[in-house]
């Protein structure tokens, strides 16, 4: 029996990277699934790639009602919400003694969405007894030197957040954890989405393979964290496998966070 028979899913940055492989992985193991993203050309291709029971909601997850419009979207479409994943994020260039308020503003925005998505999946969860919330964190939230010092800053957050959430709703059965990937080869690394979205596939292809060489050298595993690894950690987390996980930060790093921290001899 496919893992996520009967369950319905909601992704946010669903269009690309992480959330397009989890998107796909979810159906295939049986979920209805949402996905949530700007990009109306990929979020509709993918979906059709994906087949019967697979939507797409154009959103703005900086925008509150447009992370409370999706969620109304999945329970006009599906009648019930089972699984939220809070994947859209982007990176924030800033220097500490430089920061602008603009910068911190934005960067709020990656904080605040997984926040509002929490506050809006917990009504339909707790009418059908229990759910899973996951948050795409990072392993900058848990050493130096992975990220932007906001960027960490904020991913230490949403991790935290997680901690608390996953206390206050065990009591409805809703779980709540979250995936801290490493250095993962998705267009994040050329500036996202929106920026992966001016280029040609050739374009796109070419920097992506010479990203996954370079990432393979850093990591004491020796070889690339690709999107799928995080779908994987996403779908066991969604899945009953995960039944008794929760409060809980999943680090799928090929072990970068300990390599990095360890004295160099």
């Amino acid at each position: 029996m496919a893992r996520l028979e009967g369950k319905v899913a909601l992704i946010t940055g669903g269009t690309s990277g992480i959330g397009a492989d989890t998107a796909r992985l979810f159906s295939q193991e049986g979920a209805k699934v949402i996905i949530v993203g700007r990009s109306e050309e990929k979020g509709n291709s993918l979906a059709t790639d994906l087949g019967k029971g697979v939507v797409y909601k154009k959103a703005d997850i900086t925008k509150e009602k447009d992370i409370s419009g999706s969620v109304d979207f999945a329970l006009e479409k599906f009648s019930k919400l089972d699984i939220l994943f809070n994947n859209a994020g982007y990176g924030t260039a800033d220097n500490v003694a430089e920061i602008s308020q603009e910068q911190i503003d934005y960067g709020l925005g990656l904080l605040s969405s997984v926040i509002l998505g929490i506050k809006y999946a917990v009504e339909p969860m707790k009418e059908i007894g229990g759910g899973c919330i996951i948050n795409n964190s990072s392993v900058a939230a848990h050493v130096y030197g992975q990220g932007s010092p906001l960027y960490s800053s904020l991913k230490a957050a949403v991790s935290h957040y997680t901690r608390m959430a996953g206390v206050s709703l065990g009591q409805f059965n809703i779980r709540v954890n979250a995936i801290s990937p490493g250095a993962i080869a998705t267009p994040i690394f050329w500036g996202g989405s929106e920026r992966a979205n001016t280029l040609t596939k050739e374009e796109n292809d070419q920097k992506m393979e010479k990203l996954k060489g370079n990432l393979a050298k850093a990591v004491p595993l020796g070889k690339t964290g690709l999107a799928k690894d995080i779908s994987e950690a996403a779908l066991y987390l969604a899945s009953d496998a995960g039944r008794f996980v929760t409060c809980h930060d999943l680090v799928v790093d090929g072990g970068r966070s300990v390599a990095y921290n360890e004295p160099q001899h």
